[in-house]
């Protein structure tokens, strides 16, 4: 009774189980403990886990293998692909740098070429300039002035332009256009170099060609100008210049020849120029007295002594005693002494049938067969001969007759400026 009711408070009690072998005579017993079972049982799992583990290794080792090469291999292509990109990057800055150096030795040897042309303008010009420079009145007070260059020069080469380009960043080193970007690289610095000394040069040579033009234009109008004064002295000169006929097809200019034929042009202007000139001088135009007012002019006039109506062959310049009479031309003295009612008269030869007299002198200061040039002193005024008073007779006759002097004097007037 006593261990039924302790049974019932602890519970079941579990007696070890004992392994009874018997081989014929021989018996063995082992006793298993509870414990014993557990060691046993968690060695049989172990071992069955590890075979389930094995078999599937073994199963799936192929699968596993290929998914790690698989993994490897991509990754490798993967490196190699950077690489190729790298590489291919690294030519392409190496390709842009090499075409960077090749356009800007390009742009530098057509600098060089400009600036030489320059040079050579220049020299063919300058003469020219010079000899239009001293021509009185072709060049203008508003003339174009070339304005200041930069100082970096053309034939600097193409290190020395890039160093100036790069001389505001000293510590950058060339980059890449496109990986450069919001950043002006020397490259860029170096172009904006080229397009300011390309301007400069253009503007140098659209300066000259200005004043060429210019020039050009004004030694036609001076030549113009004195045709036309000549002419309306009744003089003689080339009437048909300026106005022959002309045609031809329309061809557009050639920029490679358009300065030689401006200088051609001008060169053809200033002849022109040096011939009006030339024709002006040949004519007595200048005034024999300057200065002095006209009392008497030419035409019919009451005479000073007669009071009837008399031709009067030329013009009076009511002047002093003494005071001097030019010569108004180029020319050769005829005649220099006592000339009946003239008084004391000079007379010169000019050529092409002109001639001029001086008359009623006080003083003939030149001899028969000397040469003179307009505004020499041939003589002093006076009032010898047929005269009222001390002025100077000045007389012009072309092929003999007397033509107003008034005529020559308001030519003389229009081209003095020019001569």
């Amino acid at each position: 009774m006593k261990a039924s009711a302790q049974s019932a408070v602890f519970g079941k009690r579990r007696e070890p189980h004992t392994v009874i072998i018997a081989r014929g005579d021989d018996i063995r017993h082992f006793t298993v403990r509870p414990w014993m079972a557990a060691v046993i049982g968690s060695a049989l799992s172990a071992i069955a886990i590890g075979y389930l583990l094995a078999t599937s290794y073994l199963v799936l080792r192929d699968d596993l293998i290929g998914a790690a090469v698989a993994r490897q291999a991509r990754i490798q292509q993967s490196y190699e692909d950077r690489i190729s990109a790298l590489r291919a990057q690294v030519d392409r800055i190496t390709s842009r740098q090499l075409l960077d150096q090749q356009l800007m030795e390009n742009k530098v040897s057509e600098l060089l070429a400009r600036q030489s042309v320059l040079s050579q303008r220049h020299g063919r010009i300058g003469p020219i300039l010079e000899r239009a420079a001293g021509e009185t009145g072709l060049l203008p007070a508003d003339a174009p002035v070339p304005a200041e260059r930069p100082q970096v020069r053309a034939d600097a080469g193409t290190a020395a332009i890039l160093g100036y380009a790069a001389s505001t960043d000293t510590g950058a080193l060339l980059p890449l256009r496109t990986g450069d970007v919001g950043r002006e690289s020397a490259a860029d610095r170096a172009d904006k170099l080229f397009v300011a000394i390309n301007q400069s040069l253009r503007a140098i040579e659209g300066e000259q060609m200005t004043k060429i033009t210019t020039l050009a234009e004004n030694a036609t109008e001076t030549a113009d100008a004195i045709a036309q004064a000549l002419e309306d002295a009744g003089l003689e000169i080339d009437v048909d210049y300026g106005k022959q006929g002309i045609g031809g097809p329309l061809i557009a200019p050639d920029r490679a020849t358009e300065f030689d034929t401006r200088v051609r042009e001008l060169d053809e202007a200033l002849d022109h120029l040096d011939a009006m000139k030339k024709e002006a001088r040949r004519y007595p135009i200048a005034n024999p007295a300057p200065g002095v007012s006209v009392s008497s002019g030419f035409g019919i006039r009451r005479d000073p002594l007669l009071g009837t109506p008399a031709m009067h062959a030329g013009i009076d310049f009511r002047g002093a005693v003494g005071s001097p009479a030019r010569a108004t031309g180029k020319g050769t003295v005829v005649k220099a002494g006592w000339n009946g009612g003239y008084g004391r008269m000079v007379e010169i030869d000019h050529g092409d049938g002109f001639t001029t007299r001086y008359a009623h002198l006080s003083k003939v200061l030149v001899n028969v067969g000397d040469k003179v040039n307009a505004g020499d002193v041939v003589g002093k005024i006076g009032s010898s001969g047929r005269s009222t008073g001390p002025h100077l007779h000045y007389e012009v006759r072309r092929d003999g007759d007397a033509i107003d002097p008034v005529r020559m004097l308001k030519a003389g007037r229009k081209v003095s400026a020019y001569l």
